[in-house]
């Protein structure tokens, strides 16, 4: 192994394994499509950010993305709370509105600029190895690699400490209530959390596959237990799995890394149906 090659699947075994921690949570709740949903509410505030900055400098749009990003957690909440639509409702609502926003202020304002978060947000898994950072003696690498570590170790601090909380909300949340615990904090906490992690793993490894990892791997874990630390050890391993075989399968049919990430991910889904199958009948 090349260690180009090492750096892409460790870096997207990260990924994917911050994205189990929380897409365990995601398809408890039945907030699947979340990932999905913030891959386009973040449009209006990459064009926000650029009309700011007036560049198109990754951080500034990396700044104006998680901050709508956490406009479309705050809608999505306020729509399902108050108005009392239901989750999946308020979340296809929320992001429609705030990509058409997007696009709305893209043609009124950058008519003669390529700016298009495709282009300036979305990042290519592939091109970790050529994004090198120095920080003295401490690191020497990609800087997508410190990226997914230093993501990964906040996932998993930020689930120690709210494991309970979230798991008490995942599965009856008046029972969480009348114990004391503040479910709205932890929701937003965790909503936040999965902010973060979508908008900081857009750059890393790119829109399709951070949407895939949030549900994929987690969802196939469902299907071979209901109980919730095995789920997510369950989802952690298909995660990073699927990192390491579309490695491969895109080295040897000379395609999309990411892609084939994602289609590693679906068959071992498909074939955790077909065995779940087969073992009922038997």
């Amino acid at each position: 192994m090349s260690i180009e090659a090492f750096y892409i699947i460790l870096t997207g075994a990260l990924v994917a394994a911050s994205s189990a921690l929380l897409g365990s949570f995601l398809v408890l709740r039945r907030m699947a499509m979340l990932g999905d949903a913030i891959s386009h509410a973040v449009l209006p505030g990459i064009v926000v950010a650029f009309l700011l900055s007036g560049q198109r400098e990754s951080t500034a749009l990396l700044i104006g993305a998680a901050a709508s990003g956490l406009l479309a957690t705050f809608l999505i909440e306020l729509l399902h709370r108050k108005a009392r639509l239901q989750e999946d409702a308020s979340i296809g609502i929320s992001f429609t509105w705030l990509f058409a926003i997007g696009v709305l202020l893209i043609s009124t304002y950058t008519g003669q600029v390529d700016l298009d978060q495709e282009c300036v947000l979305y990042g290519e898994i592939a091109y970790v190895p050529l994004d090198q950072v120095s920080l003295g003696t401490i690191w020497s690498g990609p800087r997508p690699l410190l990226v997914s570590a230093i993501l990964f170790a906040l996932t998993l601090i930020y689930l120690l400490i709210s494991f309970k909380g979230l798991k008490l909300l995942s599965f009856n949340e008046d029972h969480a209530r009348s114990l004391g615990i503040r479910t709205q904090v932890w929701h937003f906490s965790f909503m936040a959390m999965v902010s973060l992690v979508t908008v900081l793993a857009f750059e890393i490894v790119g829109a399709i596959l951070i949407v895939a990892l949030l549900v994929v791997p987690a969802a196939t874990a469902f299907l071979w237990t209901r109980s919730l630390i095995p789920m997510i050890v369950l989802a952690v391993i298909f995660g990073v799995l699927s990192s390491f075989g579309g490695y491969y399968l895109a080295v040897g049919i000379n395609g999309s890394i990411a892609g084939a990430m994602v289609t590693v991910a679906g068959l071992f889904m498909l074939l955790s149906v077909v065995l779940m199958r087969v073992l009922k009948r038997s």
